[in-house]
């Protein structure tokens, strides 16, 4: 497995729970080894089968980093005899195969989506991006997709693929995991105890907190006793965005607040104090948070874009993430109705029962060594070809 690249957030958290779930006897894997940094590798768990390797270079600079992966990293896979290698964060340069590669950024690949960000480091960076894992993928012995709706959209980009390919979901861990609560009429809420609802994901440009602001701020309007708390590290030009809406809806902050991020490891008791979740992201590979407000027995108001109906299906209300007029609606048509949101909490539990680290480990290791097999009757493990 290839960490060279992969360093904190979503990235690690998947290998780390991938790592700790996973059973490779099952699939006559008898020896995993990982290639990062040592910060990285630090989040990993022990195990008897799996083997650590940080080399210094991936503990420098990200050009060094990059060199040590497209000079050393096949040379080492070969020379630890592994039968497949699998680089989760989706760039790689170097000459090994069989190599399964793992899309997890859409962004590099919705051109509007990147053009939200203008003329900026931020494009650039995202446009190499795409150059770098459009070869990847075109080149991989197999790649693994974690939505249909993302397959679809990287392939418009590269084309049809050579190597096989495969949707398997990232999984929810159990601290996120609750029952469905029990819905109140709005009429059981006032000011001094307010409907509470949640959003938890980065301000950024393509996940419209700015919008959501507006559309609560009308239904404050008309009455309704909502309070509003976001939760999440910032983009800078994004977080400018949504205090300049703050500032005219909410000045005093009285019931927006933004709250900042929060650890991964008690934000599990943030969305049980929420009444409502709220996903506004208009480019999403997996929606790991709005799995998560799933997970914790939320009725939930979600962007109709990418592939959050794929994910929440019918157990949420709908809307334009654009449009602070839709927003608004799709969250009074929850707020209005106790049926609705219970039967939305309700329903948001048993879809995301269906997603575990236990089954992605699974399926991800029966995947690799299938293509480790396929590779190996050809006689061609380890080749640069």
């Amino acid at each position: 497995m290839d960490a060279t690249n992969i360093r904190r957030g979503g990235g690690v958290t998947h290998l780390a729970e991938l790592l700790s779930a996973a059973d490779p006897a099952r699939h006559n894997i008898a020896r995993v080894v990982v290639w990062g940094g040592k910060a990285t590798l630090a989040r990993l768990p022990r195990r008897p089968w799996l083997e650590l390797v940080s080399p210094p270079d991936l503990d420098r600079g990200l050009f060094r980093r990059i060199w040590w992966q497209r000079t050393k990293l096949s040379q080492s896979a070969r020379a630890a005899g592994c039968a497949v290698l699998f680089v989760p964060g989706g760039s790689f340069a170097g000459n090994f195969h069989p190599v399964v590669a793992m899309s997890q950024n859409l962004l590099p690949f919705e051109a509007r989506e990147l053009r939200r960000y203008g003329v900026s480091l931020a494009t650039l960076k995202f446009l190499l991006l795409r150059q770098v894992q459009k070869r990847t993928f075109r080149a991989a012995d197999a790649v693994v997709f974690l939505t249909r709706y993302a397959e679809r959209a990287v392939t418009k980009v590269t084309g049809t693929l050579r190597g096989r390919t495969a949707t398997i979901a990232h999984g929810i861990g159990q601290r996120f995991r609750f029952p469905a609560r029990p819905q109140e009429p709005i009429g059981a809420y006032s000011v001094q105890h307010p409907f509470r609802l949640l959003y938890v994901s980065i301000i950024d440009l393509y996940k419209h907190q700015d919008k959501v602001a507006e559309a609560v701020a009308s239904l404050r309007a008309l009455g309704y006793p909502l309070h509003l708390d976001l939760v999440g590290p910032s983009y800078a030009p994004a977080l400018r965005a949504l205090d300049t809406v703050l500032d005219k809806v909410d000045p005093d902050r009285s019931w927006a607040r933004y709250l900042g991020a929060i650890d991964h490891d008690v934000l599990g008791a943030t969305y049980r104090e929420a009444n409502l979740g709220i996903f506004a992201s208009s480019c999403e590979n997996l929606p790991i948070i709005l799995l998560e407000a799933m997970a914790a027995g939320l009725p939930i108001a979600c962007s109709a874009s990418g592939p959050m109906p794929e994910v929440l299906g019918t157990a949420g209300t709908y809307f334009d993430p654009e449009n602070p007029a839709s927003i608004a609606d799709a969250i009074r048509a929850l707020i209005d109705s106790a049926e609705l949101r219970q039967a939305s909490a309700s329903a948001s539990v048993e879809r995301a029962s269906t997603y575990s680290w236990e089954k992605c480990a699974d399926e991800t290791f029966a995947f690799l060594a299938s293509v480790a097999r396929q590779r190996a009757a050809r006689g061609q493990v380890g080749d640069q070809s």
